[in-house]
């Protein structure tokens, strides 16, 4: 079943990286989270621990209810077309996912010896999610596509931080909850804003203001 989860996870930022619209874009966050959640449920029932139930329903409630419930409402408040805009098109795009995954497998190997196969698909995957979102952050034109990278990214930081003996301290993990809930909020006011002064969320468009 982790297995199954991890090659859910590598399938669907591959495709993340690869969508031209933010409904998909958003689609695919909110799948990736589930994975993850579900990943961490499968640790809780195994080391019988009552704080990653926390910890998996937190992630359950935010990333795949909250948040792209609060970016879909934020989409229909600034009514903005849903394509993402491409500094790179598809294809490029598919040449440099093929090379962060070459690279994320090649870092993975490196840290984890070969014989523990399952950690080192699971580091291999952390990295690939980071290095994707933050390809997404520097890829994608529109502010609000930029935005689920940095939440993509954090999900691959959380994936990494479960093959750490203990993981990450309990009160670490809910603090960590709380400020990506945060900094979502306060993302999507200066997205609105921004919106509301330009009419747009181009941040292509933006270069221009400067002096």
């Amino acid at each position: 079943m982790i297995w199954l989860l991890l090659f859910l996870i590598l399938l669907i930022t591959v495709e993340t990286a690869l969508v031209t619209s933010l409904p998909a874009l958003l689609r695919n966050f909110r799948y990736q989270s589930m994975c993850l959640a579900l990943l961490t449920l499968l640790a809780a029932y195994r080391e019988t621990s009552p704080e990653l139930y926390v910890i998996a329903g937190l992630l359950f409630s935010l990333k795949v209810l909250l948040i792209p419930h609060l970016f879909n409402l934020l989409i229909k408040r600034i009514n903005s077309n849903n394509h993402l805009g491409l500094f790179l098109n598809a294809q490029f795009s598919l040449l440099f996912v093929v090379a962060l995954a070459m690279i994320s497998w090649y870092l993975a190997s490196l840290v984890i010896a070969p014989p523990a196969y399952l950690e080192q698909l699971t580091l291999s995957a952390a990295c690939f999610v980071v290095l994707t979102g933050i390809f997404l952050m520097a890829s994608r034109i529109k502010a609000l596509a930029q935005v689920i990278g940095l939440l993509l990214a954090e999900n691959g930081i959380f994936l990494a931080a479960t093959i750490i003996p203990g993981g990450m301290p309990f009160f670490v993990e809910i603090a960590l909850f709380f400020d990506v809930l945060v900094s979502v909020m306060i993302l999507g006011l200066f997205i609105y804003r921004i919106n509301a002064i330009f009419t747009h969320i181009d941040v292509s468009k933006l270069s221009g203001l400067r002096g």
